[in-house]
């Protein structure tokens, strides 16, 4: 089943006919977790990296932001079975969309909370699809721990 990831939000499975999908990443990152013994899979598409800018919304929707929603995303893979040391990680997004002068450097912003948490945590990136200026679209299978890509003007590739 195709299970759509929306903006500021997450999903984890261990039904391996599931498909986790989010659309038009632009400066927000998705981030896809896979565990190819427990067959668990997690995608987070988070907009913002720090929490503290508005704590009310990171308590409606910790999913939104890097620091509440990754080890959300971590912990209810855990949860299900999967375990730190045999995920797969990948993340992509964190383009220059809408600000072009760098002005707010969003999607520089969002990646580097990311590579933070991941440097306290001792988590390492598998693949990843980061910058520019493009939109893209990620997917996960989470039986075979396929990730499909799509990137705007360069196509859709396996990641």
């Amino acid at each position: 089943m195709k299970i759509v990831v929306g903006i500021s939000d997450m999903k984890v499975s261990n039904d391996p006919s599931d498909t986790l999908i989010t659309y038009s990443l632009g400066s927000c990152i998705g981030l896809v977790i896979w565990d190819p013994v427990a067959k668990v899979g997690g995608l987070l598409h988070y907009m913002l990296p720090d929490s503290t800018i508005d704590p009310v919304r990171a308590e409606q929707k910790p999913c939104m932001f890097a620091d509440s929603g990754i080890p959300r995303l971590f912990k209810e893979a855990y949860r299900l079975g999967a375990a730190k040391n045999r995920l797969v990680v990948k993340a992509v997004g964190g383009s220059q969309i809408m600000d072009e002068s760098g002005v707010f450097n969003i999607g520089k912003r969002n990646y580097m909370a990311l590579r933070k948490i991941f440097w306290k945590n001792k988590v390492m990136i598998t693949k990843e699809d980061i910058g520019g200026m493009v939109n893209r679209t990620v997917s996960l299978h989470v039986g075979s721990g396929a990730t499909a890509l799509k990137v705007s003007g360069r196509g859709e590739f396996e990641l």
